[in-house]
């Protein structure tokens, strides 16, 4: 009897056995499926003056780091 049959289903397709790689993560899915949902997903990485990296997902915040900015 094969493996195949213990691995998870994915959570977005319902329609194919996930990945044993995959299949430890917290939301299994597929790969067509993982890399939809990783191009859904935006964000910017800006350094701070004098400071370090932050991560940003809503572009109004990074215009109100540039102090000279036109209101």
């Amino acid at each position: 009897m094969s493996e195949d049959y213990h691995l998870p289903i994915c959570t977005c397709c319902y329609s194919v056995r996930v990945e044993p790689q995959r299949a430890k993560t917290l939301r299994p899915t597929c790969m067509a499926c993982g890399e939809t949902l990783a191009r859904q997903v935006r964000h910017t990485v800006a350094p701070l003056n004098k400071s370090n990296y932050m991560l940003f997902t809503d572009p109004e915040l990074l215009k109100q780091l540039n102090p000279k900015r036109t209101m």
